[in-house]
């Protein structure tokens, strides 16, 4: 276990998208394989002594915009994206138990027989404790997206910083798969991020970051990223002031 004083960040919220629990680019559901491989990752972060939190997104299995975009009433929709992003946050937690990481699930929508309901001084002795904790549901409320639940939930447990594990290296100038020349930033601030439209996050989440001082770092989800950017290793873009 690395000591506090290798650590960068000592608390942190990881937000991972639902497509990177099924594998491929647009797919649906869960791969197993995919689960076990996130799973294990997470659990050797954990054992450095980082306090992680993560929120975990539902769009392999329901994407509440796409089903608005549709014709379907837009808090209906965002309601059943957030019972997806549960079904994910439950899968993931047998999965990192299975690692021999003590995982809680707590869900902004109380559903009691599957989940605690979210509180916040709860979830903070949860970490204080070594349990890794998977927010779900979202923020309980729709037309948010769970890249503001993400920054939500990294300012109210007091996270050192907010990581988003995409299927990209980083923030680009623009976008890589339409323009050859893209060149990735190592660093952005949130200002620039918000009046460029980089993308990769919600802007919501970006100025709720702004507001209250909370960096952001973008990165690849592959092997090890996780661990070499909680020992300070510069992974990817980060978003700060």
């Amino acid at each position: 276990m690395a000591t506090d004083s290798d650590l960068t960040y000592k608390r942190i919220v990881i937000k991972l998208s639902g497509e990177a629990l099924c594998g491929t680019e647009g797919g649906f559901g869960i791969d197993t394989t995919t689960l076990k491989d996130t799973a294990e990752e997470l659990a050797e972060v954990l054992k450095t002594g980082v306090q992680l939190g993560i929120v975990v997104g539902g769009g392999n299995i329901f994407r509440g915009l796409k089903g608005a975009s549709q014709g379907m009433d837009r808090a209906q929709s965002d309601y059943m994206g957030m019972l997806a992003t549960v079904i994910n946050s439950l899968a993931l937690q047998d999965a990192l138990e299975r690692c021999g990481a003590p995982t809680r699930v707590m869900t902004a929508i109380q559903m009691n027989e599957i989940a605690e309901p979210y509180i916040r001084r709860r979830a903070i002795r949860h970490l204080k404790r070594g349990n890794i904790v998977i927010f779900g549901a979202g923020t309980g409320n729709p037309y948010f997206s769970t890249d503001t639940a993400a920054a939500l939930r990294a300012m109210e447990i007091r996270a050192d910083g907010l990581f988003k594990a995409t299927k990209v290296d980083g923030i680009y100038d623009r976008d890589p798969r339409r323009h050859d020349d893209a060149t990735m930033l190592e660093k952005v601030s949130y200002d620039r991020f918000l009046n460029d439209h980089l993308g990769v996050m919600d802007d919501t989440a970006v100025t709720l970051c702004r507001e209250n001082g909370l960096p952001i770092r973008v990165f690849k989800m592959a092997p090890g990223f996780i661990k070499r950017v909680c020992l300070g290793e510069n992974v990817g873009t980060i978003v700060s002031a």
